[in-house]
């Protein structure tokens, strides 16, 4: 099959998504007719939609608004990647979870708040925290994956393994009243025909044990995990439809207090040869 090109950074791979035959029926095109108004997505975007797979990383605080609004945006198939239970402290910011969830698996939560938002999504649970010892597992049929985990060994991980797989990544952190957002491609070439850049162009290590903590020692505003999450969901919808300009070589940067957005921009370095 011919590979799919966009200067935008739609899929290209040969593996990556393939737009579906499969007609839209008159559920779907009530449902999502604000979508196919849009002359950027159309029927044909929401096709895209409907055909992508689409694995997210954590089901907590950032995989919930993405997990909604993926669900709600129509992409056929969501993969949820989590180890964990809901518990009363999630509850301020994992709003895909309530109160009648508490002690369940956040991936069956998920999975049943998705089903009642949307019965034409398919979702496929993995109850065990995404490592690189289980990334080939699950990976394995998706198109595109959303990392919203909150720890630096899975970051690094799924980064490693969505590179080696040459799958998308969309890449997002919070902390107390900041977040960022990230798109990543390192396979494929950009607009002045170098290479992207890795996760790791953009931070080489993660830092000491320790040395930043999470959120349960230092707090997190809920509202955060919100705007950063949906930014992520876009960035996603984006590249399944081949629309607009996503956020690779660029970190979007969201300070709260202040009501700021900026943007860094990075590059892939060069290899340092053996003589270095």
């Amino acid at each position: 099959m011919a590979a799919l090109r966009n200067r935008s950074g739609e899929f290209s791979a040969e593996r990556d998504i393939i737009i579906a035959m499969d007609p839209l029926t008159p559920d779907e095109i009530a449902r999502y007719q604000r979508h196919i108004l849009l002359p950027e997505v159309g029927g044909a975007g929401q096709q895209k939609l409907k055909t992508a797979r689409v694995l997210v990383i954590g089901a907590g605080g950032l995989g919930a608004p993405v997990l909604q609004y993926l669900a709600a945006a129509g992409v056929g198939t969501i993969g949820i990647a989590d180890d964990d239970h809901v518990s009363l402290s999630n509850l301020q910011r994992q709003v895909i979870h309530d109160t009648g969830t508490i002690g369940e698996l956040k991936t069956q939560s998920a999975a049943d708040a998705i089903a009642r938002l949307n019965p034409h999504v398919r979702v496929i649970r993995f109850e065990e925290r995404f490592s690189t010892e289980t990334a080939a597992r699950h990976l394995a049929g998706f198109n595109l994956v959303v990392d919203g985990s909150d720890n630096f060994d899975t970051r690094y991980a799924a980064a490693d393994a969505a590179e080696l797989a040459r799958l998308p990544l969309v890449s997002g952190a919070v902390g107390r009243f900041d977040g960022s957002v990230t798109t990543l491609k390192p396979y494929d070439v950009g607009a002045d025909g170098t290479l992207n850049p890795r996760y790791r162009d953009l931070f080489p290590m993660p830092p000491p044990e320790g040395l930043i903590p999470a959120c349960a020692e230092t707090g997190i505003i809920g509202a955060l995990t919100g705007v950063i999450g949906t930014l992520m969901a876009m960035e996603a919808i984006k590249l399944i439809t081949g629309t607009g300009e996503p956020l690779i070589g660029r970190l979007l940067l969201y300070d709260g207090l202040a009501a700021r957005f900026d943007t860094i921009r990075y590059r892939r370095k060069r290899a340092r040869t053996a003589a270095e």
